[in-house]
């Protein structure tokens, strides 16, 4: 059948202004980094996306690599985009990035202009796009001179395949050097996008501000730790989870201590009338600097649960001290290596 968007799509979720552009994001917006390779039904995934667009996640967030196998999420989307979005493509923000290992050889990875521009055409490709709202540097590149990867980002946006530039797990200091890069182009950095959460809280240490001062967007990426925050673990390392399958998450992670604070923050989220995963993106979600919360979705009920997060980011500052005992690093910032320079 046919699909129709929801009439009252624009009355469910709120908006935020990305920096000081003029695009708005919904507070959360939907990854395609886990479950839209290969492994799972083509059904499943379209049922997602229609209803997190049915439900106002007008933001849809993809990588080159992402799969499995590589570029497998971008050609499954792009079969959703053609099969049941393509009428509403002007309502959509779509980004992808390059920086990580994509193909062989000497120029499939990091920051070479070589490298961006070709995955860029390749990504529009795989979607049957003509261009992406947003491309991202998707990772630092310490040999690579950041002028030749902001020029590869300003040739993206000046030839009209990209509409907005963006960079991930960019370091506080690198960040403001990207954006005087960018601005002596004639382009303005629009958006970063980092690792945040409970567990993962290394962006307070100066990002936040250069996202702020330099009117940059903040979208959050792994609000839920890597599922660490979904409450999963709260009874163990489950079968089938990402933990013991020892993929982005390995089960040294979970340590007893990291448990230990999980378990007490579910409790803050129960007295809170929220799930752990609830808690963790409205958390997240707290500071006004920050955009958007990405996350991912397994499942229709998995995306509905977390979507309802977005309207709860009031905390009184007794919740606040009592997350903030509890909120302490894991060890689950496995992109740290990115922003370490």
């Amino acid at each position: 059948m046919t699909y129709v968007a929801a009439d009252g799509r624009y009355g469910q979720l709120p908006y935020r202004r990305c920096g000081r552009s003029g695009i708005q994001l919904p507070e959360i917006s939907l990854g395609l980094w886990q479950n839209f390779g290969d492994g799972k039904p083509i059904d499943d995934q379209r049922a997602i996306v229609r209803r997190a667009f049915d439900l106002g996640v007008t933001h849809f967030d993809l990588a080159n690599n992402y799969g499995p196998p590589f570029g497998a999420a971008e050609i499954n989307f792009g079969r959703i985009m053609r099969e049941d979005l393509r009428p509403y493509r002007d309502e959509l923000i779509i980004s992808t990035k390059a920086g990580y290992d994509m193909w062989p050889g000497p120029y499939g990875e990091w920051g070479s202009r070589k490298y961006l521009l070709a995955s860029l055409d390749a990504s529009l490709q795989r979607m049957g796009l003509e261009y992406v709202d947003i491309f991202y540097s998707h990772r630092f590149d310490p040999d690579t001179p950041l002028e030749e990867t902001m020029g590869a980002l300003e040739t993206a946006v000046r030839s009209g395949k990209a509409l907005y530039a963006g960079i991930s797990s960019y370091s506080a200091d690198r960040t403001a050097e990207a954006v005087t890069l960018l601005r002596q182009l004639g382009i303005e950095l629009l958006i970063h996008q980092p690792s945040y959460s409970m567990l993962n809280r290394w962006i307070e240490g100066g990002l936040l501000d250069v996202l702020d001062r330099e009117g940059v967007g903040c979208i959050a990426f792994s609000p839920l730790a890597q599922g660490v925050l979904t409450g999963k673990y709260l009874g163990g390392v489950p079968a089938g989870s990402r933990a013991a399958l020892n993929g982005s998450l390995s089960q040294d992670q979970i340590s007893a201590r990291t448990l230990g604070h999980v378990r007490a923050l579910n409790e803050i989220a129960r007295s809170r009338g929220q799930t752990l995963a609830q808690l963790a993106i409205s958390w997240v979600l707290r500071d006004s600097r920050v955009t958007s919360a990405l996350i991912g979705a397994s499942s229709v009920a998995q995306l509905e649960e977390n979507l309802a997060a977005a309207s709860l980011t009031d905390f009184t500052a007794d919740e606040l001290a009592a997350i903030d005992r509890d909120a302490v690093d894991a060890g689950v910032n496995i992109w740290a290596a990115s922003s370490a320079h």
